[in-house]
């Protein structure tokens, strides 16, 4: 037996398709090898290999596309819990005609792992950025980009290519996949307008205290700087207008922001309530620039169980 592919990487979410060929003997003993029953398996249950088909863990998803020696799986809506080995197996009317390809098709369901690679050219500030993806992406995708945090307008192609600033920074996202950008990179050198979070996102007990952390630069002096939620909006005196988290009384005395570094802000929240499950975000200004960025900040979920009594 030979798969197409012995290792695929999927986003969650899209379709797969893996493919595999395989012979047998068409004459044993006097007697014609027929094909009884194909099937994709990934378990075993009772030393029974378990088709995909009757998993109810694929149940709608699962679509077999099988001609004489070869088969095609195609799963759709796919999960992180599909990640597996995918075996085929065949069986035939021959005494112990079983037969099972093995190693099988290793896939692995991820989050879009984006990276921005930039071209830069000898003789002028043209750059070429291309979004780049470890995992393979669906056919005709669709990408977005932002400069300095905001959605760059009718760019929709993996690649980008102008004359940019070399204090402007750029991330891209797939689309329908916008809470999983890349990290924004500087098109010029390490000194640009960005933000970039620790920590995409967060899990504490109610009553504990958890730090939120980011790296942040400018080619400017900055002038301002804070912490804000836009879960918050409601109570700011305008909702374009972000307010500092620790002037907001629902955090009275349980904000703290801390710099050990250059260039780096942790916001400590002590003492931790079901309302405080939101996304954070820092912004800062310089005297003629400010990271108002739309692209997401760190999400912090606060679960029921009190951290006090599992003392």
């Amino acid at each position: 037996m030979t798969y197409s592919s012995t290792e695929i990487c999927a986003l969650k979410g899209s379709t797969v398709d893996m493919s595999c060929t395989y012979t047998y003997p068409s004459r044993i003993d006097g007697v014609d090898t027929e094909v009884k029953e194909t099937f994709w398996f990934t378990k075993e249950r009772r030393y029974q290999h378990v088709d995909l088909k009757t998993d109810s863990d694929y149940q709608d998803r699962v679509e077999y596309s099988c001609s004489e020696k070869s088969c095609t799986l195609r799963i759709t809506d796919l999960r992180e819990s599909d990640s597996a080995e995918y075996k085929f197996r065949f069986i035939t009317n021959q005494p112990g005609g079983r037969y099972t390809g093995s190693p099988g098709v290793t896939l692995r369901v991820t989050d879009p792992d984006l990276q921005v690679k930039v071209t830069t050219s000898l003789f002028s500030s043209w750059r070429e950025l291309k979004c780049h993806s470890s995992c393979r992406l669906p056919a005709h995708s669709s990408y977005i980009w932002y400069k300095n945090g905001q959605k760059v307008q009718s760019q929709t192609s993996s690649t980008y290519s102008n004359y940019f600033n070399y204090a402007d920074s750029f991330s891209c996202a797939v689309e329908g996949h916008e809470d999983f950008p890349s990290p924004p990179v500087c098109v010029d050198g390490q000194t640009c307008n960005r933000v970039i979070y620790t920590d995409r996102s967060i899990c504490a007990f109610k009553g504990s205290s958890v730090d939120i952390s980011c790296l942040f630069n400018s080619p400017e002096s900055i002038t301002s700087k804070f912490w804000f939620s836009p879960h918050q909006s409601y109570q700011w005196q305008s909702p374009s207008q972000p307010e500092d988290l620790s002037e907001d009384s629902q955090f009275a005395g349980r904000v703290q922001v801390l710099e050990s570094e250059t260039g780096r802000s942790t916001l400590r929240i002590t003492d931790l309530t079901g309302s405080d499950s939101a996304q954070y975000h820092f912004r800062f200004t310089t005297g003629s620039f400010e990271w108002n960025s739309s692209l997401p900040g760190t999400t912090l979920t606060v679960t029921g169980t009190d951290e006090h009594t599992l003392m």
